[in-house]
């Protein structure tokens, strides 16, 4: 379960993380409301799971009631990488001197905890490891010891943190830990971790994500509505049992397995392409199940084509190109679909597609090739004027 923004610091907040003083809006009122009470500046943020808001326009700073009532109906419907904005973060400003990043997550090679700072934060991490890797320190966690002060010290020093944000930044890394642990964290993020001009350590944004199978032992979980801050068809996915992230690209991605799914996204990529999502529909491959999915990937405006990638172990090839076909009459897709069946059943599964006849499926016989058509596809609906949805 990912949260948004606000739903981190609130997070934060229960382990005693420093964050910024803030209130929800989900009306232009709202916002002025409470920007009123927080008292000027204030910054209006777009509420949505994704990043880049500010460069698409949904972090906006306000020092006046009428600049809190022009953003905030700017920002409210904002279409953000496919997230419609319905809510918003109306928080104190904090004047920055510098910014910094860090986060724990787990290390499933290493089986430890892993736990990263840099000096160089309010920048994408995954660029700042590629460009200059020596800029992100790194620590492993033995669950069995957790994190010592002494340990958190170190880690910021080998991080280049500055001199006078070190010591607030160590014992805010203890806290981060603890959230990490005792929250039932997958991830927890913040970026930028930022030292104030009154020498203050604090966190300005927040990124956790929670473990879903530790959910029995947080009822509180079930706040977490999330419900009006995602896209269509995230809700339409989870509701019906799917994995599905959306991606940035232009190939709809349907595969059976986390790792195949993962695979097929490589793959498209290697073959010059870019997926538009991640969707496994696990053991689910049959009539209902492959409707489902292709219903979520028909409400992606950007995809252009689609790769149904199935390799059949205990799902019977045939019972999945039976329940293809069959879905094609529920579901209307503009995009033609690509389909690569392996395994159990798979020349009786051909047959079933040859024998469709239909317009909108092309077999292709080897992943690669799959993956290569959808991304010709893909690049010829481009050429006609985008989607074909």
């Amino acid at each position: 379960m990912d949260l948004v923004e606000y739903q981190g610091k609130q997070y934060f907040a229960r382990y005693g993380l420093p964050v910024s003083p803030g209130e929800v809006a989900d009306t232009v009122a709202e916002a002025e409301a409470a920007a009123e009470r927080l008292g000027y500046p204030v910054v209006v943020k777009a509420q949505v799971q994704t990043g880049g808001r500010g460069k698409a326009g949904g972090v906006k700073l306000a020092n006046s009631k009428a600049e809190v009532t022009e953003h905030a109906g700017n920002i409210l419907g904002l279409d953000i990488k496919g997230h419609i904005v319905r809510r918003l973060w109306i928080e104190k400003a904090t004047d920055i001197a510098k910014e910094y990043y860090a986060s724990f997550t787990l290390d499933r090679s290493a089986k430890l905890h892993l736990a990263m700072v840099s000096a160089r934060g309010g920048v994408e991490i995954e660029k700042v490891a590629e460009e200059a890797p020596e800029a992100v320190a790194r620590l492993h966690v033995n669950p069995l010891d957790g994190l010592s002060i002494e340990g958190a010290r170190d880690l910021v020093e080998r991080a280049g943190l500055d001199a006078e944000a070190r010591e607030g930044a160590a014992e805010i890394l203890l806290k981060l830990y603890q959230c990490y642990i005792e929250g039932d964290a997958d991830l927890v993020e913040i970026n930028p971790l930022v030292l104030t001009t009154d020498g203050q350590v604090r966190a300005l944004d927040a990124k956790v994500t929670l473990d879903d199978d530790a959910a029995f032992r947080h009822p509180e979980w079930a706040g977490f509505d999330n419900l009006g801050v995602s896209t269509e068809r995230e809700r339409l996915a989870k509701s019906k049992g799917l994995s599905y992230i959306a991606l940035d690209g232009t190939v709809g991605i349907i595969a059976n397995g986390a790792g195949l799914a993962m695979s097929t996204v490589d793959v498209v990529s290697q073959v010059g392409g870019s997926a538009a999502n991640f969707l496994d529909v696990g053991g689910n491959a049959d009539e209902e199940g492959m409707a489902s999915a292709l219903e979520v990937i028909n409400l992606d405006p950007s995809v252009r084509s689609i790769l149904v990638n199935i390799f059949g172990g205990i799902v019977r090839c045939d019972e999945v190109a039976r329940g293809i076909v069959k879905a094609l009459g529920r579901v209307d897709i503009g995009a033609q679909i690509v389909l690569r069946l392996d395994g159990t059943n798979a020349a009786e599964a051909h047959k079933i597609i040859d024998d469709a006849a239909s317009e909108k499926i092309i077999n292709e016989r080897t992943m690669l090739g799959a993956a290569r058509r959808a991304v010709e596809l893909a690049d010829v609906a481009g050429k006609e004027g985008g989607s074909k949805l």
